[in-house]
Protein backbone atom coordinates (compact mmCIF):
# COMPACT_ATOMS: atom_id res chain seq x y z
CA UNK A 1 0.00 0.00 0.00
CA UNK A 2 1.44 3.37 -1.04
CA UNK A 3 0.48 6.44 1.01
CA UNK A 4 1.32 9.78 -0.59
CA UNK A 5 1.65 12.55 2.00
CA UNK A 6 3.69 15.08 0.04
CA UNK A 7 1.00 17.16 -1.67
CA UNK A 8 2.71 20.41 -0.69
CA UNK A 9 5.55 19.37 -3.01
CA UNK A 10 3.31 18.24 -5.85
CA UNK A 11 -0.23 16.88 -5.92
CA UNK A 12 -1.40 14.16 -8.34
CA UNK A 13 -3.26 15.57 -11.32
CA UNK A 14 -7.03 15.55 -11.14
CA UNK A 15 -8.69 13.44 -13.86
CA UNK A 16 -10.63 16.48 -15.04
CA UNK A 17 -7.40 18.48 -15.38
CA UNK A 18 -5.84 15.66 -17.39
CA UNK A 19 -8.88 15.62 -19.66
CA UNK A 20 -8.69 19.40 -20.14
CA UNK A 21 -5.00 19.11 -20.97
CA UNK A 22 -5.53 16.36 -23.53
CA UNK A 23 -8.38 18.22 -25.20
CA UNK A 24 -6.44 21.49 -25.43
CA UNK A 25 -3.34 19.65 -26.64
CA UNK A 26 -5.20 18.86 -29.86
CA UNK A 27 -5.43 22.57 -30.66
CA UNK A 28 -2.84 23.42 -33.30
CA UNK A 29 -1.18 26.81 -33.53
CA UNK A 30 0.78 29.47 -31.71
CA UNK A 31 -1.64 31.85 -29.94
CA UNK A 32 0.48 34.79 -31.10
CA UNK A 33 -0.08 33.90 -34.77
CA UNK A 34 -2.66 35.77 -36.83
CA UNK A 35 -4.04 32.88 -38.89
CA UNK A 36 -7.15 30.97 -37.88
CA UNK A 37 -5.24 28.14 -36.19
CA UNK A 38 -3.36 30.67 -34.11
CA UNK A 39 -6.52 32.54 -33.22
CA UNK A 40 -8.22 29.32 -32.16
CA UNK A 41 -5.28 28.64 -29.84
CA UNK A 42 -5.59 32.23 -28.58
CA UNK A 43 -9.26 31.65 -27.85
CA UNK A 44 -8.50 28.57 -25.72
CA UNK A 45 -5.76 30.49 -23.87
CA UNK A 46 -8.02 33.43 -23.14
CA UNK A 47 -10.83 31.15 -21.98
CA UNK A 48 -8.36 29.67 -19.50
CA UNK A 49 -7.31 33.14 -18.38
CA UNK A 50 -10.93 34.16 -17.88
CA UNK A 51 -11.72 30.96 -15.98
CA UNK A 52 -8.75 31.41 -13.69
CA UNK A 53 -9.63 35.05 -13.07
CA UNK A 54 -13.24 34.21 -12.24
CA UNK A 55 -12.22 31.55 -9.74
CA UNK A 56 -9.73 33.87 -8.04
CA UNK A 57 -11.66 37.14 -7.87
CA UNK A 58 -9.42 38.79 -10.45
CA UNK A 59 -9.82 40.44 -13.83
CA UNK A 60 -8.56 38.49 -16.86
CA UNK A 61 -6.10 41.28 -17.65
CA UNK A 62 -4.55 40.76 -14.21
CA UNK A 63 -3.57 37.13 -14.94
CA UNK A 64 -0.01 36.68 -16.20
CA UNK A 65 0.78 33.06 -16.99
CA UNK A 66 4.23 31.86 -15.90
CA UNK A 67 6.13 28.58 -15.83
CA UNK A 68 5.18 28.10 -12.18
CA UNK A 69 5.12 29.67 -8.75
CA UNK A 70 8.88 30.18 -8.64
CA UNK A 71 8.93 32.31 -11.76
CA UNK A 72 5.90 34.26 -10.57
CA UNK A 73 7.68 34.96 -7.27
CA UNK A 74 10.87 36.04 -9.02
CA UNK A 75 9.03 38.46 -11.30
CA UNK A 76 7.14 39.91 -8.35
CA UNK A 77 10.15 40.67 -6.15
CA UNK A 78 12.92 41.33 -8.66
CA UNK A 79 10.66 42.87 -11.31
CA UNK A 80 8.88 44.88 -8.65
CA UNK A 81 12.14 46.34 -7.40
CA UNK A 82 13.43 47.10 -10.90
CA UNK A 83 10.18 48.84 -11.85
CA UNK A 84 10.36 51.26 -8.93
CA UNK A 85 14.01 52.11 -8.51
CA UNK A 86 13.55 55.27 -10.57
CA UNK A 87 11.10 56.46 -7.88
CA UNK A 88 13.83 56.27 -5.27
CA UNK A 89 12.48 52.98 -3.95
CA UNK A 90 15.58 50.82 -3.73
CA UNK A 91 14.64 48.37 -0.97
CA UNK A 92 12.65 45.14 -0.91
CA UNK A 93 11.48 43.31 2.20
CA UNK A 94 10.74 39.59 2.35
CA UNK A 95 9.80 37.43 5.29
CA UNK A 96 12.43 35.09 6.70
CA UNK A 97 10.25 32.03 6.00
CA UNK A 98 9.57 32.55 2.31
CA UNK A 99 9.89 30.00 -0.48
CA UNK A 100 13.42 29.93 -1.98
CA UNK A 101 12.11 31.82 -5.04
CA UNK A 102 11.42 34.81 -2.78
CA UNK A 103 14.02 34.53 -0.05
CA UNK A 104 16.64 34.13 -2.75
CA UNK A 105 16.15 37.86 -3.33
CA UNK A 106 18.38 38.37 -0.27
CA UNK A 107 21.22 37.78 -2.72
CA UNK A 108 19.93 40.83 -4.61
CA UNK A 109 19.79 43.04 -1.54
CA UNK A 110 16.44 42.10 0.02
CA UNK A 111 16.05 42.59 3.76
CA UNK A 112 14.41 40.01 6.01
CA UNK A 113 11.25 40.46 8.06
CA UNK A 114 11.63 38.47 11.27
CA UNK A 115 9.18 35.82 12.48
CA UNK A 116 8.18 34.64 15.94
CA UNK A 117 8.89 31.19 17.35
CA UNK A 118 5.39 30.26 16.20
CA UNK A 119 6.43 31.01 12.62
CA UNK A 120 4.36 34.18 12.20
CA UNK A 121 5.79 37.33 10.64
CA UNK A 122 6.36 39.97 13.32
CA UNK A 123 4.12 42.81 12.12
CA UNK A 124 5.38 45.19 14.80
CA UNK A 125 8.97 44.77 13.63
CA UNK A 126 7.83 45.08 10.01
CA UNK A 127 6.18 48.41 10.74
CA UNK A 128 9.56 49.83 11.72
CA UNK A 129 11.14 48.73 8.43
CA UNK A 130 8.53 49.74 5.85
CA UNK A 131 8.95 53.30 4.60
CA UNK A 132 8.95 55.33 1.39
CA UNK A 133 12.22 53.74 0.23
CA UNK A 134 10.63 50.27 -0.07
CA UNK A 135 9.60 49.12 -3.54
CA UNK A 136 7.97 45.79 -2.69
CA UNK A 137 7.11 43.75 0.39
CA UNK A 138 6.59 39.98 0.10
CA UNK A 139 4.88 37.83 2.73
CA UNK A 140 3.46 34.43 1.84
CA UNK A 141 -0.14 33.56 2.70
CA UNK A 142 0.53 30.03 4.01
CA UNK A 143 3.98 28.74 4.84
CA UNK A 144 4.90 25.80 2.64
CA UNK A 145 6.71 23.90 5.41
CA UNK A 146 4.62 24.55 8.53
CA UNK A 147 1.20 25.51 7.17
CA UNK A 148 1.19 28.60 9.39
CA UNK A 149 -1.09 31.41 8.12
CA UNK A 150 0.62 34.78 7.86
CA UNK A 151 -0.74 38.28 8.73
CA UNK A 152 -0.80 39.33 5.08
CA UNK A 153 -3.56 41.90 5.45
CA UNK A 154 -1.84 43.60 8.39
CA UNK A 155 1.43 43.83 6.46
CA UNK A 156 -0.43 44.97 3.33
CA UNK A 157 -1.90 47.93 5.20
CA UNK A 158 1.58 48.94 6.35
CA UNK A 159 2.90 48.65 2.79
CA UNK A 160 -0.01 50.65 1.35
CA UNK A 161 0.58 53.41 3.86
CA UNK A 162 4.10 53.90 2.53
CA UNK A 163 3.25 53.30 -1.12
CA UNK A 164 5.12 49.98 -1.38
CA UNK A 165 3.75 47.20 -3.56
CA UNK A 166 2.53 44.18 -1.59
CA UNK A 167 3.14 40.68 -2.93
CA UNK A 168 1.98 37.39 -1.46
CA UNK A 169 2.97 33.88 -2.49
CA UNK A 170 -0.40 32.11 -2.27
CA UNK A 171 0.77 28.79 -3.72
CA UNK A 172 -0.05 26.81 -0.55
CA UNK A 173 -3.20 28.82 0.14
CA UNK A 174 -5.02 28.01 -3.09
CA UNK A 175 -7.50 25.19 -2.58
CA UNK A 176 -7.01 25.18 1.20
CA UNK A 177 -7.99 28.66 2.42
CA UNK A 178 -10.05 31.29 0.59
CA UNK A 179 -8.17 33.18 -2.12
CA UNK A 180 -9.75 36.31 -3.61
CA UNK A 181 -7.34 38.66 -5.34
CA UNK A 182 -9.75 41.54 -5.70
CA UNK A 183 -10.94 41.42 -2.10
CA UNK A 184 -7.37 41.10 -0.82
CA UNK A 185 -6.31 44.46 -2.31
CA UNK A 186 -2.88 42.95 -2.92
CA UNK A 187 -0.77 44.30 -5.75
CA UNK A 188 0.78 40.96 -6.69
CA UNK A 189 0.00 37.30 -5.97
CA UNK A 190 1.77 34.09 -7.04
CA UNK A 191 0.07 30.77 -7.77
CA UNK A 192 1.04 27.32 -9.05
CA UNK A 193 -0.97 24.61 -10.80
CA UNK A 194 0.67 21.40 -9.61
CA UNK A 195 -0.05 21.98 -5.92
CA UNK A 196 -3.81 21.69 -6.56
CA UNK A 197 -3.96 18.78 -8.99
CA UNK A 198 -3.03 20.71 -12.11
CA UNK A 199 0.00 20.12 -14.33
CA UNK A 200 3.64 20.85 -13.58
CA UNK A 201 5.07 23.68 -15.65
CA UNK A 202 2.55 26.46 -15.26
CA UNK A 203 1.60 29.05 -12.68
CA UNK A 204 0.40 32.62 -12.63
CA UNK A 205 1.31 36.01 -11.30
CA UNK A 206 -1.75 38.11 -10.57
CA UNK A 207 -0.84 41.78 -10.96
CA UNK A 208 -3.24 44.65 -10.40
CA UNK A 209 -4.05 46.61 -13.53
CA UNK A 210 -2.07 49.60 -12.28
CA UNK A 211 0.91 47.40 -11.35
CA UNK A 212 3.54 46.50 -13.94
CA UNK A 213 6.69 44.76 -12.71
CA UNK A 214 9.72 45.04 -14.95
CA UNK A 215 10.44 42.04 -17.17
CA UNK A 216 13.32 39.97 -15.78
CA UNK A 217 13.79 37.96 -18.97
CA UNK A 218 14.12 38.69 -22.67
CA UNK A 219 11.66 37.85 -25.43
CA UNK A 220 8.45 38.89 -27.08
CA UNK A 221 6.64 39.97 -23.92
CA UNK A 222 3.62 37.81 -24.69
CA UNK A 223 2.21 38.09 -21.17
CA UNK A 224 1.45 41.79 -20.71
CA UNK A 225 5.04 42.70 -21.55
CA UNK A 226 6.11 41.20 -18.24
CA UNK A 227 6.77 37.58 -19.17
CA UNK A 228 7.97 36.20 -22.51
CA UNK A 229 7.65 32.87 -24.26
CA UNK A 230 5.12 31.02 -26.39
CA UNK A 231 2.05 30.47 -24.27
CA UNK A 232 1.46 26.90 -23.04
CA UNK A 233 -2.18 26.66 -24.10
CA UNK A 234 -2.88 23.12 -22.89
CA UNK A 235 -1.19 23.74 -19.54
CA UNK A 236 -3.23 26.92 -19.07
CA UNK A 237 -6.50 25.11 -19.82
CA UNK A 238 -5.62 22.36 -17.35
CA UNK A 239 -4.57 24.89 -14.69
CA UNK A 240 -7.86 26.74 -15.02
CA UNK A 241 -9.80 23.48 -14.69
CA UNK A 242 -7.91 22.41 -11.56
CA UNK A 243 -8.35 25.85 -9.99
CA UNK A 244 -12.08 25.89 -10.64
CA UNK A 245 -12.48 22.50 -8.95
CA UNK A 246 -10.22 23.40 -6.02
CA UNK A 247 -12.20 26.56 -5.34
CA UNK A 248 -15.57 24.83 -5.71
CA UNK A 249 -14.58 22.09 -3.27
CA UNK A 250 -12.69 24.28 -0.82
CA UNK A 251 -15.17 24.44 2.04
CA UNK A 252 -15.86 20.71 2.22
CA UNK A 253 -12.28 19.75 1.45
CA UNK A 254 -10.82 22.07 4.10
CA UNK A 255 -13.07 20.43 6.69
CA UNK A 256 -12.17 16.91 5.53
CA UNK A 257 -8.43 17.55 5.38
CA UNK A 258 -8.48 19.42 8.67
CA UNK A 259 -9.82 16.32 10.40
CA UNK A 260 -7.17 14.15 8.77
CA UNK A 261 -4.46 16.69 9.63
CA UNK A 262 -5.46 16.54 13.29
CA UNK A 263 -5.04 12.76 13.22
CA UNK A 264 -1.58 13.13 11.68
CA UNK A 265 -0.61 15.66 14.32
CA UNK A 266 -1.88 13.40 17.11
CA UNK A 267 0.03 10.44 15.68
CA UNK A 268 3.25 12.47 15.53
CA UNK A 269 2.85 13.67 19.13
CA UNK A 270 2.08 10.12 20.30
CA UNK A 271 5.34 9.04 18.65
CA UNK A 272 7.24 11.64 20.68
CA UNK A 273 7.35 14.55 18.26
CA UNK A 274 6.93 18.26 18.92
CA UNK A 275 4.75 20.14 16.44
CA UNK A 276 5.95 23.16 14.49
CA UNK A 277 2.50 23.68 12.97
CA UNK A 278 -0.42 25.48 14.57
CA UNK A 279 -3.95 24.22 15.19
CA UNK A 280 -5.28 27.31 13.41
CA UNK A 281 -3.04 26.78 10.39
CA UNK A 282 -3.84 25.53 6.91
CA UNK A 283 -5.71 22.21 6.90
CA UNK A 284 -3.21 20.25 4.84
CA UNK A 285 0.24 20.55 6.47
CA UNK A 286 1.74 19.07 9.64
CA UNK A 287 5.38 19.74 10.51
CA UNK A 288 6.87 17.83 13.42
CA UNK A 289 10.29 17.55 15.06
CA UNK A 290 11.31 14.06 16.17
CA UNK A 291 14.03 14.80 18.73
CA UNK A 292 17.18 12.71 18.50
CA UNK A 293 16.30 11.29 15.09
CA UNK A 294 17.72 12.33 11.75
CA UNK A 295 14.79 13.34 9.57
CA UNK A 296 16.23 11.73 6.45
CA UNK A 297 16.61 8.41 8.30
CA UNK A 298 12.99 8.48 9.46
CA UNK A 299 11.91 9.52 5.99
CA UNK A 300 13.69 6.47 4.54
CA UNK A 301 12.12 4.11 7.07
CA UNK A 302 8.65 5.47 6.31
CA UNK A 303 9.34 5.17 2.60
CA UNK A 304 10.24 1.51 3.10
CA UNK A 305 6.78 1.06 4.59
CA UNK A 306 5.10 2.82 1.67
CA UNK A 307 4.55 6.21 3.32
CA UNK A 308 5.91 9.15 1.34
CA UNK A 309 6.47 12.35 3.33
CA UNK A 310 9.08 15.13 3.14
CA UNK A 311 11.87 16.75 5.12
CA UNK A 312 10.58 20.20 4.12
CA UNK A 313 10.61 22.25 0.95
CA UNK A 314 11.12 20.17 -2.18
CA UNK A 315 12.73 23.12 -3.98
CA UNK A 316 16.33 22.47 -2.96
CA UNK A 317 17.32 20.16 -5.84
CA UNK A 318 16.82 17.06 -3.68
CA UNK A 319 19.52 18.08 -1.19
CA UNK A 320 18.57 17.64 2.47
CA UNK A 321 19.66 20.63 4.50
CA UNK A 322 18.37 21.91 7.85
CA UNK A 323 15.16 23.80 7.20
CA UNK A 324 15.78 27.53 6.86
CA UNK A 325 12.15 28.10 7.83
CA UNK A 326 12.62 26.32 11.17
CA UNK A 327 15.94 28.06 11.75
CA UNK A 328 14.20 31.40 11.24
CA UNK A 329 11.65 30.28 13.84
CA UNK A 330 14.44 29.90 16.39
CA UNK A 331 14.95 26.16 16.16
CA UNK A 332 18.48 24.80 16.51
CA UNK A 333 20.33 23.26 13.58
CA UNK A 334 19.78 19.83 15.14
CA UNK A 335 16.05 20.45 15.56
CA UNK A 336 15.75 21.73 12.01
CA UNK A 337 17.41 18.53 10.82
CA UNK A 338 15.02 16.34 12.80
CA UNK A 339 11.77 17.60 11.30
CA UNK A 340 9.36 16.05 8.82
CA UNK A 341 6.48 17.53 6.86
CA UNK A 342 3.31 15.56 6.14
CA UNK A 343 1.06 17.25 3.60
CA UNK A 344 -2.39 16.16 2.47
CA UNK A 345 -4.45 16.71 -0.65
CA UNK A 346 -7.39 15.69 -2.78
CA UNK A 347 -6.32 12.02 -3.01
CA UNK A 348 -5.67 11.57 0.74
CA UNK A 349 -8.04 9.10 2.40
CA UNK A 350 -8.91 7.88 5.89
CA UNK A 351 -7.08 4.65 5.10
CA UNK A 352 -3.92 6.60 4.25
CA UNK A 353 -3.88 8.17 7.70
CA UNK A 354 -4.71 4.86 9.36
CA UNK A 355 -1.66 3.40 7.63
CA UNK A 356 0.52 6.28 8.87
CA UNK A 357 -0.82 5.82 12.40
CA UNK A 358 0.18 2.17 12.17
CA UNK A 359 3.72 2.50 10.80
CA UNK A 360 4.94 5.79 12.32
CA UNK A 361 5.61 4.43 15.86
CA UNK A 362 7.53 1.49 14.40
CA UNK A 363 9.59 3.71 12.13
CA UNK A 364 10.40 6.11 14.98
CA UNK A 365 11.41 3.25 17.26
CA UNK A 366 13.71 1.83 14.60
CA UNK A 367 15.20 5.24 13.84
CA UNK A 368 16.00 5.79 17.50
CA UNK A 369 17.66 2.38 17.72
CA UNK A 370 20.07 3.02 14.84
CA UNK A 371 20.99 6.68 15.35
Amino acid sequence: MSVYLDHAASSPMRPEAVEAFVEASAVVGNPASLHRSGQRARSVLEEAREGLAEALGAQPSEVIFTSGGSEADSIAVLGGLAARESEGRHRMLVSAIEHPAVIGAVGHGAELLAVTRDGVVDATAAAGMIDATVAVVSVMAVNNETGVLQPVEEIRRLAARSGAWMHSDAVQALGHVPVDFGASHLDLMSLSAHKIGGPVGIGALLAGRAITPAAIGLGGGQERGVRSGTAAVALAASFACATRLAVQELEAEALRLGELRDRVAAAAVAAGARLNSRVDGAPHIVNATFGGIRADALLFLLDQRGVHASVGSACRAGVHQPSEVLLAMGRTVDEAGQSLRFSLGHTTTDLDITRLESVLPLAVEQARAVR
